[in-house]
């Protein structure tokens, strides 16, 4: 039996569908006091602090290798995003691309295959660093010595050189010793091993700097890392020290992400900074762009953590606390 046909047109003319509005429709949004208000007021507040702050700088170089030797804790993300925020707040930076991978140069946006002169010809050919440095687009200030594939064989090239733990060191100096290269910061991004590749940063370096991911495994290898620094200070580096320990993917939205938090603060007190950078969409999406968070976006929350890890970094006297 066909079912009758139910004209809607004319029950909706009728007021079957009409719905008498309550009183609530007039009262006052509840967004105002919702998560995603307090957060856009929390970044808000947090950019209007940023822009008050100044910045100044002691005129000397302070050279910072980024360590650590598991994968996946955001060492390059850190090295290339502090070093842009750094440059944000008016400092001048050269970043040293020491990974094979050459993903530090990839976000920077420079140069880097395999004809391009790159750290390989300093360390195996004794170019001068000079000669290798390239202008990020993002800034005037921020330089970087770039990595090629031909890095990848360094490792093994290194072992017959003279000199070999002290190379990128001395083409460092150098470098620096040329009046119009004056620099406030020098960032080594580091392979995730203890090559020699490390060892050269370490050697050249007198602060290291440790991402650690806001995850179950976050001190795993952390022992071995630290003891390879006093290996270092011992051997071939006396003023090497752990300076700064960087909070990374950090979500506030689950428990073990402060448990972890809470854990490498009672471990390294005064290294560990008070800023921690948040998991962000943002910062996983600039290197595709080749650029880092501060230009890609700079009014995200991975970019504003960033520039007050950088604020941080910068206000801390790292001099007259003499180590880790």
């Amino acid at each position: 039996m066909a079912q009758p046909r139910v004209d809607w047109r004319s029950w909706r003319r009728r007021g079957v569908f009409h719905v008498k509005q309550s009183d609530e429709a007039h009262a006052p949004s509840s967004f105002d006091d919702s998560p995603i208000a307090r957060e856009i007021a929390d970044l808000s507040a947090r950019r209007r602090a940023l822009e008050s702050q100044k910045v100044e700088f002691s005129g000397r170089t302070r050279v910072f290798t980024i360590s650590n030797q598991k994968g996946g804790v955001g060492k390059t993300t850190t090295a290339v995003n502090i070093a842009a925020a750094l440059v944000s707040v008016g400092a001048r930076v050269l970043v040293i691309d020491l990974d094979p991978q050459g993903n530090a140069s990839t976000a920077l946006g420079v140069a880097h295959n395999a004809e391009t002169p790159s750290v390989y010809d300093v360390l195996i050919d004794e170019f001068p660093l000079a000669d290798i440095v390239q202008t990020s687009p993002e800034s005037p200030n921020l330089l970087c010595a770039p990595s090629t594939i031909h890095l990848a064989g360094a490792e093994i090239e290194l072992v017959s050189q003279v000199a070999r733990e002290h190379r990128l060191r001395g083409a460092l100096i150098d470098y620096l010793a040329i009046e119009d290269n004056h620099l406030d910061f020098v960032i080594i991004d580091c392979p995730p091993s203890l090559g020699l590749l490390t060892i050269n940063a370490f050697t050249a370096a007198e602060e290291v700097m440790i991402p650690i991911q806001c995850e179950y495994y976050a001190l795993e290898g952390l022992s071995q890392l630290l003891g390879s620094v006093k290996m270092i200070q011992k051997h071939l580096n006396p003023g090497l020290h752990v300076s700064t320990i960087l909070l990374t993917m950090y979500d506030g939205r689950t428990r073990l992400a402060q448990q972890v938090a809470d854990e490498v603060r009672s471990h390294f007190e005064h290294e560990v900074l008070e800023t921690v950078i948040p998991r962000s969409v943002r910062v996983s999406e600039a290197p595709s762009f080749g650029q880092t968070v501060i230009a890609y976006d700079g009014q995200s929350a991975g970019a504003i953590a960033y520039r007050e890890a950088a604020v941080e970094i910068v206000a801390r006297d790292t001099t007259k606390k003499g180590g880790s």
